[in-house]
């Protein structure tokens, strides 16, 4: 390379979690940013309307226009001299604390000088957020990686005008302002921790600061004479034109019955129900492109996306006991044996209150949905996860019957609900399916885009009867029983199914029987060391070797352990669990929480006391990927000395800690009697101890193996 020439690419030392860590909070980041921008337009008429200052509407968008161009390029300079870090977590600072203080506005003017600092810590944000990626991944790798961000952009330009709508008719115009707090706090939390202060190297020129002087002069002429002519003399015209426009329309409708009512239903201003249909039309026009262009990608790809590998891989490392039983149990609640009773109780109260066009609406978005999502998954042949066993498609049943259920369930009551109320069963209604939908994508049930295509169709269905029920009925109703009979049969009925369905789902999911065999004197010899070294996990520290193999049962294992002061804990439920929080309770009455190899919780757990109180010795022993060819069973064990820590004044836990082999040779020393064989693994280099327990069916004793194998 030339003298005084820089690198295109200073790799970054991050392992693979840590650069998924960053990419996902600069994506929330960049996410907070492109979103302000496209959720005021349509709260911008309310906020006129109670503000006042409709001279001065545009400025909203072009004070933020103007800081946030203006900021980029010196945004973008800085970073490359000082780093990327304080000025990504600056700009968050600053984009949260304005829209903080935006929501709290009592005039025009002052939204307008908020937007104005909002446009600072987006132009920070954008100004770094591609910057980003240079820093992360070599130049072979940045185009699929910048994909992402400009999706974002797509998403904002979908999302943001219908959530803004949504908030500021059923909560508040000040809400939009608001909701960025949460995902840009994540977002901060995320880069803080994980994003090293990188400084490139290498000499830097110095700051043009005529040039910028420069920028900002010729900019914010340019930025106010588009935005004049493409905004304020745009709404005059339409202001002038509004009544003719609106009276053409409202003609075309009387002149083409058939389509005109429905138009009619949208933009008729004597209809109080207008704005709300008028809001469910974009809503679905949005979900249904969102919904077919995820299909026709499946469809092009014949198979799932990258990314839903990606999120089945790492939802199958989060596998663990503790947590598998109460997934299988959420998972179920989208059963028909709870939604069933539920919708039952709803559909005999319409019938019994004689709403006839009401249940014939529930009754039409249960069974429709139903059909419909099983001939899609009849017609659509996706490829299972290979975790799933039959029975499991796209989209997912269980995800988009409760999205219909719960959904249009809210679309029959919320109407009823004060005006800030309304958001509640639509809440509860995201909230269920979400549950729905997580607890299944952990058991590794459905690839994400089964989920994301059940819900998409769900919600798409349930648009539709929404527009058509909201068309048709107009007349109000006594929700209050209804609510009560519906949410309390579906909480009755989980707490009744759950239980019962969790074991039976959870044993769809068991781990495959180990299909590799080993000849028994080629695994003792040399085969042992293709078996894995240390567990596959994306945290580095909780990567612990397996530097114990054995072959045969563990039963008399186990008991030469007992026989040297070694105790064998049982796997610990949520009872010993809740136990840590005891801060009185002696350090040895505590347990040690389990953990996996390939989502497999441990076939024994032995502890042994250490030479402090405070201190453990652990051998944890799971079945490995492979048999030997006579049937005998093959187990990978690892050794850890385990120390007592109190997390946050909350919890003492059991945590491994480095021990330089203490726990390996107490466990060697206790297995003499076997005549194991210790070899260094030859891609780690740790020592790997190999056992064979063998019973002599004559004597009924332990017999090791022949001298010299």
């Amino acid at each position: 390379m030339p003298a005084g020439m820089m690198p295109s690419y200073i790799p970054m030392d991050l392992t693979p979690f840590q650069r998924k860590v960053i990419l996902t909070g600069t994506l929330l980041g960049l996410l907070v940013s492109a979103v302000n921008q496209t959720t005021v337009s349509t709260a911008l008429p309310r906020i006129v309307g109670e503000l006042g200052g409709l001279h001065l509407f545009s400025w909203v968008f072009t004070s933020f226009m103007l800081t946030s161009t203006t900021v980029v390029p010196l945004a973008g300079k800085l970073s490359d001299i000082f780093g990327r870090k304080p000025f990504f977590l600056g700009g968050i600072t600053i984009l949260l604390i304005a829209s903080a203080l935006a929501g709290t506005s009592g005039s025009i003017e002052e939204l307008i000088v908020w937007r104005a600092v909002q446009g600072v810590g987006a132009g920070m944000l954008m100004g770094n957020a591609f910057a980003i990626i240079g820093d992360l991944f070599p130049p072979a790798e940045r185009g699929k990686y910048q994909g992402l961000f400009t999706g974002v952009f797509g998403l904002a330009s979908v999302l943001g005008p219908t959530l803004g709508g949504y908030l500021t008719d059923e909560i508040s115009w000040r809400a939009i302002f608001y909701m960025n707090i949460p995902i840009g706090v994540f977002a901060f939390v995320l880069l803080w921790r994980y994003y090293p202060r990188k400084v490139a190297g290498g000499a830097h020129r110095p700051i043009d600061y005529t040039g910028a002087a420069l920028l900002g002069a010729t900019t914010v002429p340019l930025l106010l004479a588009l935005v004049w002519a493409g905004v304020l003399y745009t709404w005059r015209w339409f202001a002038a034109h509004a009544d003719s426009l609106l009276a053409r329309a409202l003609a075309w409708t009387r002149a083409h019955p058939h389509l005109g009512r429905y138009a009619a239903a949208l933009i008729n201003p004597n209809r109080p129900e207008s704005p709300s249909l008028l809001l469910l039309a974009v809503c679905l026009l949005a979900i249904s492109w969102a919904w077919f262009s995820l299909l026709a990608t499946l469809l092009v790809r014949g198979g799932p996306l990258v990314l839903d590998h990606r999120i089945h891989d790492f939802m199958w490392t989060l596998r663990n006991p503790l947590a598998d039983r109460m997934m299988a149990g959420l998972a179920s609640i989208g059963d028909a044996a709870v939604l069933g009773p539920a919708a039952a109780v709803a559909l005999a109260y319409l019938l019994w209150r004689r709403r006839w066009m009401a249940a014939a609406h529930w009754l039409a978005a249960l069974v429709f949905g139903l059909a419909l999502t099983a001939l899609l998954e009849a017609a659509i042949d996706m490829p299972r996860p290979p975790t799933a066993p039959a029975g499991f498609g796209f989209p997912s049943v269980a995800v988009t019957m409760t999205t219909i259920t719960f959904g249009f369930f809210a679309v029959l009551i919320a109407r009823e609900l004060p005006g800030r109320r309304r958001v509640w069963p639509y809440l509860l209604a995201g909230v269920v399916t979400t549950v729905v939908g997580f607890a299944r994508l952990y058991l590794g049930a459905h690839w994400p885009s089964d989920l994301v295509g059940g819900t998409l169709f769900g919600i798409l269905w349930l648009l539709a009867l929404g527009f058509a029920y909201r068309r048709h009925v107009a007349r109000s109703m006594w929700m209050r029983p209804l609510a009560w009979s519906f949410y309390g049969v579906f909480a009755v009925a989980a707490l009744w199914h759950a239980p019962r369905a969790a074991d039976p789902l959870l044993a769809k999911f068991a781990v495959a029987v180990p299909t590799r065999s080993l000849a028994a004197e080629d695994w003792w010899q040399r085969d042992w060391a293709t078996l894995p070294d240390r567990r596959a996990e994306a945290d580095i520290r909780r990567r612990w070797p397996l530097d114990l193999q054995v072959a045969g049962p563990l039963a008399p294992l186990q008991a030469a352990l007992e026989a040297q002061g070694w105790r064998v804990q049982p796997q610990a439920d949520w009872l010993a669990t809740l136990g840590l929080l005891d801060d009185d309770a002696p350090v040895h009455e505590l347990v040690v929480l389990p953990a996996t190899l390939d989502a497999q919780a441990e076939s024994l757990l032995m502890l042994h006391d250490g030479e402090q109180v405070t201190e453990l010795h652990a051998l944890r022993l799971w079945p490995a990927p492979a048999t030997l060819d006579d049937g005998t069973p093959l187990w990978l064990g690892s050794t850890q000395t385990l120390r007592a820590t109190r997390l946050f004044d909350v919890a003492t836990l059991w945590q491994p800690e480095s021990d330089t082999g203490h726990a390996h040779a107490a466990v060697r020393g206790a297995l003499q009697a076997f005549n194991g064989i210790e070899s260094p693994h030859p891609v780690s280099g740790m020592p790997v101890l190999r056992v064979r327990t063998v019973v002599d069916v004559d004597a009924g004793n332990l017999s090791p193996p022949a001298s010299g194998q």
